[in-house]
């Protein structure tokens, strides 16, 4: 920090800050431009649904790894509609960085995280084992940017989408039943909280 002429503290960012910021606002820009050129011809190409194979589209482009598949019904329905509301109301992009996971992949990184910590205790603190991980049932999402994983929990619950950790500000899963209680981590358990 340091104090302004006025005597007012100000949070001084590094150049690498700055830099990172300003290409995300570029970012931003670029895909709202790209979903806008390309509303015509998606509305030509999905009647009614212009806006939302236009949002597709340009997400596909700023985000090309992210992956959609094995998402249930759903959780795919919920997201594409939360995301194309983000992006054409406000402005925020939503991506995926992960999404439906088999439960190899998913046993794969829980024992990761087990060798990681020393312990399944402490692992299930930050993964879950296939057999709970929602994961494995495609009704769990991994968001980025930190500013749209913010705007999906200021405006998820119209979706059904709703973070559901304290320590991870990324997790989110589609419950339609209602929002789920929150809790610190994974592998909270009511056991913990009577303790």
């Amino acid at each position: 920090m340091r104090r302004s002429p006025g005597g007012v503290m100000r949070l001084c960012l590094s150049t690498s800050d700055h830099a990172g910021r300003r290409r995300d606002v570029g970012y931003r820009v670029i895909t709202r431009l790209l979903a806008f050129v390309l509303w015509p011809l998606a509305s030509l190409v999905a009647p009614g649904l212009g806006r939302s194979v236009a949002c597709s589209w340009a997400l596909r482009v700023r985000f090309p790894s992210e992956d959609l598949t094995g998402l249930s019904t759903g959780t795919h329905a919920a997201f594409v509609a939360a995301r194309t509301k983000a992006l054409w109301r406000h402005g925020t992009l939503l991506g995926l960085t992960s999404g439906h996971r088999d439960a190899g992949t998913q046993d794969r990184l829980f024992t990761a995280e087990v060798r990681r910590t020393g312990s399944v205790a402490r692992a299930r603190r930050r993964a879950l084992p296939p057999a709970n991980s929602r994961h494995v049932t495609g009704t769990a999402l991994d968001i980025r940017p930190r500013d749209g994983a913010h705007w999906l929990e200021l405006h998820g619950a119209a979706h059904h989408l709703y973070r559901v950790y304290d320590n991870e500000w990324w997790h989110f899963e589609y419950h339609p039943e209602g929002r789920p209680r929150r809790v610190p981590h994974p592998g909270f358990s009511l056991a913990e909280a009577e303790t």
